[in-house]
């Protein structure tokens, strides 16, 4: 079991451009579940709240990406 996850570590399978940036949306959900549990007081309103959390996240992260990229285009 050992080998296998240094050989993962070692040779890391190949993704494309859109399998990396589905990676993106599990990250962000983990992220934005603990800081919600941290900061809402009633349970109820934790759902909803990290919904709403998550999107802006994910929105933010892409936005970002974009605005980087043609950046990058441009000076290039």
């Amino acid at each position: 079991m050992i080998e296998l996850l240094a050989t993962l570590m070692i040779n890391p399978l190949p993704l494309v451009r859109w399998q990396q940036a589905l990676l993106l949306l599990p990250l962000c959900l983990c992220i934005s579940i603990v800081y919600k549990t941290i900061k809402c007081e009633n349970l109820r309103e934790i759902p909803m709240a990290v919904l709403k959390n998550w999107i802006t996240i994910v929105i933010g992260m892409y936005v970002v990406g974009v605005a980087l990229l043609l950046i990058y285009e441009l000076l290039a």
